[in-house]
């Protein structure tokens, strides 16, 4: 199994269709196809269903394109950071992101990095915890920022200066708008809108035994789409301070829960981490600054 019959199954994948695979690949279509049939013999499963003019992926050739998907990721990732060990200017940093204002300061951090290195390329994945940690554990990220307590057996970590506040993002013309700060009585029974994470963690550790007067009406990994539910009166959104616009004329309003519920934001990286160059140097930047602050 080659690396480059697993870009081309991609491309095929994507495309849902042989022939233009074919010429985005610059390669003849009997040549990709005789490849596909191979990786389908090896594999000794069918990878797509074929139509009259389309093919489209069967059970199996999911499966295979999340992993080629990774693979392929993998090998540019070596590939890059291998181009970079002469460049002393620049090369690939690999960042998996939560949501949360904090990350503001991330990006004032790297800023500041590119002036010294104007050649760093930076690629962000954005996600809860679950998701950015898979990518982390199997190498296709650098560092991480996490709306969680990480894993100490797993991860270093730097935590980032503050806490993000949990809240309410309601319509301004909303009767709890009224109130400085929203408390479980008047949360309970309203349908409420929270991202599956905060939902089992954070959450259970403000109301504590009175979950379950809680009711949970959809969850959002993406708290702005949860804003627009809330927009159409479906339900008030559980998420950090900062996230939505609730200034005056956006329609929404922020109240920050009672009693205080905080969470904190942490960058890790793999123990034993083998770093790129400019990885390393990004590295030795951002915990210079957070260690001054």
């Amino acid at each position: 199994m080659e690396l480059r019959t697993m870009r081309y199954f991609l491309a095929v994948a994507r495309e849902e269709n042989m022939t233009r695979a074919a010429e985005l690949l610059h390669v003849t279509q009997p040549t990709l196809s005789k490849q596909i049939q191979a990786l389908e013999d090896e594999l000794g499963k069918k990878l797509f269903v074929r139509h009259s003019f389309s093919i489209e992926l069967t059970e199996e050739g999911m499966l295979l394109r999340k992993r080629a998907e990774d693979l392929v990721s993998m090998a540019d990732k070596i590939a890059g950071e291998f181009a970079a060990l002469d460049d002393v200017t620049g090369g690939d940093v690999y960042l998996g992101l939560a949501e949360s204002y904090q990350i503001r300061s991330l990006a004032r951090q790297i800023k500041r990095f590119k002036q010294t290195y104007p050649g760093l390329r930076y690629h962000i994945t954005s996600g809860d915890t679950e998701q950015v940690t898979e990518k982390l554990d199997k190498g296709l990220l650098d560092f991480a920022a996490l709306a969680d307590e990480p894993n100490t057996a797993k991860y270093n970590y730097l935590p980032f200066p503050a806490g993000d506040v949990w809240g309410v993002v309601m319509p301004d013309g909303h009767d709890l708008a009224r109130k400085e700060a929203v408390t479980v009585d008047d949360l309970a029974g309203l349908p409420l809108f929270c991202s599956e994470q905060g939902w089992a963690n954070d959450i259970p550790r403000w109301c504590g035994e009175r979950m379950d007067e809680l009711h949970l009406e959809g969850s959002f990994r993406l708290a702005y789409n949860g804003s627009l539910f809330v927009k159409e009166g479906l339900g008030l959104l559980l998420t950090f301070d900062h996230l939505i616009d609730t200034s005056r004329g956006s329609g929404l309003v922020f109240r920050p829960l009672s009693p205080r519920l905080e969470t904190r934001i942490y960058l890790v990286w793999k123990k034993y981490q083998v770093f790129s160059p400019i990885a390393e140097r990004f590295l030795e930047s951002v915990q210079k600054e957070m260690n001054a602050r």
